[in-house]
């Protein structure tokens, strides 16, 4: 049972690093990036794209958190695919969501 109790607390520390994330994006003055390793594309208003990631990785990391709980039961309960496939989800869901709503939304058109 202690295992588990780590387990759950490292994942919950995971879920605070992207909410801690999320939070900076609200008070960052250059465009945060979303994609790992790729340059921001031209953003029209740098305040309000990164208030939209912010609150993306908010979302992102208080999901993550509550996706944990079936860690506590242990890694052989059947539960925990509920925690692999959230993950998934989670994951393909917040991409679309930034390629096809913020993406689209704050970026500077050539004209």
């Amino acid at each position: 049972m202690e295992g588990n109790i780590i387990g759950f607390v490292i994942w919950i520390l995971c879920g605070c690093m992207f909410v801690c994330l999320g939070v900076y994006g609200f008070f960052a003055k250059k465009p945060l990036g979303f994609w790992a390793n790729a340059k921001v594309f031209e953003v029209t208003d740098i305040k309000k794209y990164n208030r939209a990631v912010g609150k993306l990785f908010c979302t992102f990391g208080i999901v993550f958190a509550i996706l944990g709980i079936p860690l506590i039961s242990g890694q052989n309960s059947p539960w925990i695919l509920l925690s692999v496939l959230g993950i998934m989800i989670e994951t393909i869901v917040a991409m679309a969501v930034y390629s096809l709503v913020i993406e689209k939304k704050y970026k500077k058109t050539g004209l």
